[in-house]
């Protein structure tokens, strides 16, 4: 069973651009609270069987065939360094666009779709930001929690890609 999301309507996100204002998809990893724009995530699904690949970095989980599109998997826990916990009910896989790759990443729950404006996202301080964390874009106040911000293109850059590619060569010559 999948829950979809689907990208606004083109005249949507061009009003949102004129106006400042995104969409983001709220999520937890453990108990911080992270944002993802909409137009980057193409769906949200229960986290099911995933096919591990050996010798790939520890944050790559494995594949999963979605629709005979096979994706990798990774592990948001691992990339951040975080503790590693067991999956529950509420753990879900987020499928997004990166680039021109698809990919899904594992979260612990996904909250809800918010829209926020530019003046409601405040710059990540330059002493998070330039400890390797150059995907943080930015703070988005909440009622009781700070939201973090992520670029995915930057999170998934150039390293990971090759990574998420060794992984899928891997298991096609398995």
């Amino acid at each position: 069973m999948s829950t979809a999301i689907h990208e606004p309507p083109v005249h949507d996100h061009e009003a949102a651009q004129q106006t400042g204002s995104m969409q983001l998809v709220s999520f937890k990893l453990g108990e911080e609270t992270y944002g993802i724009e909409i137009t980057k995530i193409r769906e949200i699904i229960l986290v099911g069987e995933i096919t591990h690949v050996p010798e790939t970095p520890a944050y790559v989980k494995g594949l999963i065939n979605l629709r005979s599109t096979v994706i990798p998997v990774i592990d948001l826990r691992a990339r951040f360094s975080l503790a590693d916990t067991e999956l529950t009910s509420d753990s879900r896989i987020m499928v997004l666009n990166v680039g021109s790759r698809t990919i899904g990443i594992v979260v612990d729950s996904v909250n809800e779709v918010l829209r926020v404006t530019q003046q409601e996202i405040s710059p990540a301080p330059p002493t998070v930001t330039s400890a390797g964390n150059e995907y943080m874009t930015g703070l988005v106040r909440l009622k009781e929690d700070l939201l973090i911000l992520l670029d995915v293109d930057r999170l998934f850059g150039e390293d990971e890609c090759e990574a998420l590619t060794d992984a899928m060569a891997g298991a096609a010559g398995v």
